[in-house]
């Protein structure tokens, strides 16, 4: 993808979501597929469904999964996939057709920033590159330095962090997500890709 240039970059998003453009030209602006956003902001859908778009063109991909059975069809471990995050433990343990397979350390929100509860299947949208303007520091593999997002509800996501935040996993540091190692990240994705939407149950707790 070609890199447009904070000025253009500032006008496009200003011009659809009213952004305050005067704050963002004070940011060094850098496009990969997602920067990062503020899960609670009453926009984040407008601004995701932008993204999106943005994301099919520059991976010839839908950012939406609909394969495999409806949501609902299953529960937790009864999931062909349950990722099962507890906050006070800063680790998620991933259940295969109902066995524990991994367990992965992660980071979900610091405080002010927390991660909510949830118990749901995941939303649909899932991106292999996504990055972060906040939390800059690497790119991984091309994938930008939160790679392999999983949406569960709005704009919060299980993801691949950078490098720079491996040391981080086991400690609440991020703006809301839940961060885990990048290779973590790709199993998981591609475990949901592999078995559904409706197939994978995410707990966070």
């Amino acid at each position: 993808m070609k890199k447009l240039s904070t000025k253009l970059i500032t006008l496009l998003l200003s011009g659809i979501f009213l952004i305050n453009t005067s704050a963002l030209a004070e940011q060094s602006i850098r496009l990969n597929i997602l920067d990062e956003l503020d899960p609670t902001d009453p926009r984040i859908e407008k601004i995701l469904e932008y993204y999106d778009n943005e994301y099919f063109k520059a991976t010839g991909q839908s950012a939406i999964i609909k394969d495999g059975p409806e949501k609902g069809a299953c529960h937790r471990s009864g999931c062909a996939v349950w990722a099962n995050v507890s906050i006070a433990e800063q680790k998620m343990d991933l259940y295969v057709n109902g066995v524990l397979t991994y367990t992965w350390q992660v980071s979900t929100g610091k405080r002010g920033k927390e991660t909510p509860s949830f118990d749901q299947n995941p939303n649909g949208r899932i991106y292999d590159k996504y990055s972060s303007t906040i939390y800059p520091g690497g790119d991984y593999n091309g994938l930008g330095n939160m790679p392999y997002a999983v949406f569960i509800r709005g704009g919060y996501a299980i993801h691949g962090t950078t490098e720079s935040n491996w040391p981080l996993l086991g400690t609440p540091v991020s703006s809301g997500c839940i961060r885990l190692h990048p290779d973590y990240g790709f199993i998981f994705n591609r475990l949901i890709r592999k078995n559904g939407i409706g197939a994978t149950w995410i707990t966070v707790f």
